[in-house]
């Protein structure tokens, strides 16, 4: 029955494929786009954990992206959510059973396990585990713990010590206006521990990225380390209701969010849609307008799965089968975007380097 769906396929794949020779433009600066490595080298190892940035410093991520929430206690912790039963055996662990709670997220209920309802100490004899185990290995499951902001800038000084680049460090404000609410903001942890490890000015190896506008504003106003607006395809800022991502995103958008920020990191859609039968479309204006306010653009996220692969780069129908993420990058680094998030460091990587050939 596979077989005869991947014929069925074929010609779509193929088709998918075929597009017009298209100009590639360049980046804002004229630098090579730079690979983020999103959440560590996260399509290998559970995401958010020092083995996951350790092996995406060594397949040469120029920067690693820690989601940061905090703990009770006000540690800053590196998790995609701060409700963590996806990516911890939290729900395996009866001495926590008490603590599991639904609470209001950006205006969604959720029901699970916060950070902000463990201490450090607490947190810390969890173990990680693969947040997409059907699409992904779970080999490391339980091998390692829940790193703090703290840690990670350390493992940084220590490979940056032997480097004439450094890796930079991209971290994100998990639901700042959240955090804000409940009396644990974000902003004097954040800012204390990057000045404490050196990160200063405008041309310091950093990105504090976020979905929400005032956080970043509030951020500018207390320093002036780089900043980027991140984007979905729908919806609109959790801080900003009536507000869209969609209306952001136009020129006289792009124009307002230049005023606090100093790039953008619109989910890839935004750059180029998804065409018929999940096919590649065409870029839209996106990057040549943000370039044009002067700001960089760094899509989210390149990942090797079929699933998370547009048809024409698909490599059958198994959805945890790997296809060809080098040929959905390299479309994408033609229309001059400055970077790009991936969970997957060496394709990234070595696409890049294709792409500048």
């Amino acid at each position: 029955m596979i077989r005869f769906i991947a014929a069925l396929l074929a010609p779509l794949l193929l088709a998918g494929c075929a597009a017009e020779p298209v100009t590639a433009q360049p980046t804002l600066d004229g630098r090579s786009p730079i690979v983020i490595a999103h959440r560590g080298a996260s399509g290998e190892r559970p995401e958010h954990t020092i083995a996951a940035y350790k092996l995406a410093i060594e397949q040469g991520a120029d920067f690693i992206e820690p989601d940061l929430v905090l703990t009770k206690d006000g540690v800053l912790v590196a998790r995609h959510e701060n409700e963590i039963s996806e990516t911890t055996d939290v729900a395996d662990r009866p001495e926590f059973a008490a603590l599991k709670a639904t609470k209001t997220i950006d205006g969604r209920a959720v029901t699970g396990w916060f950070t902000e309802d463990f201490t450090l100490a607490e947190l810390k004899t969890l173990r990680a585990r693969e947040r997409l185990p059907k699409l992904r290995a779970t080999t490391y499951d339980g091998q390692f713990d829940v790193p703090t902001f703290e840690e990670i800038l350390t493992l940084l000084a220590e490979v940056n010590r032997a480097r004439d680049t450094p890796v930079g460090v991209y971290p994100e404000t998990k639901h700042p206006s959240y955090f804000t609410a409940i009396g644990l903001p974000h902003e004097a942890p954040l800012l204390a521990l990057l000045d404490r490890f050196g990160y200063r000015g405008r041309q310091a190896p950093v990105f504090i990225q976020s979905f929400e506008v005032r956080n970043l504003m509030d951020l500018r106003a207390k320093s002036d380390l780089p900043l980027v607006q991140l984007m979905d395809a729908e919806g609109g800022p959790p801080d900003m209701p009536g507000t869209s991502y969609a209306a952001m995103a136009q020129a006289e958008g792009l124009k307002r969010i230049a005023t606090y920020a100093d790039g953008i990191g619109p989910n890839k859609a935004m750059v180029i849609p998804r065409g018929a039968l999940g096919s590649l479309g065409q870029p839209t204006t996106l990057v040549r307008d943000a370039h044009a306010a002067g700001l960089k653009v760094h899509p989210w996220t390149f990942r090797r799965e079929n699933y998370f692969l547009p048809l024409g780069q698909r490599g059958g129908v198994n959805p945890a089968g790997h296809g060809k993420l080098a040929a959905e990058i390299a479309a994408y680094l033609a229309t001059g975007i400055d970077g790009l998030f991936s969970d997957n460091v060496r394709e990234a990587v070595a696409a890049a380097k294709v792409a500048q050939r």
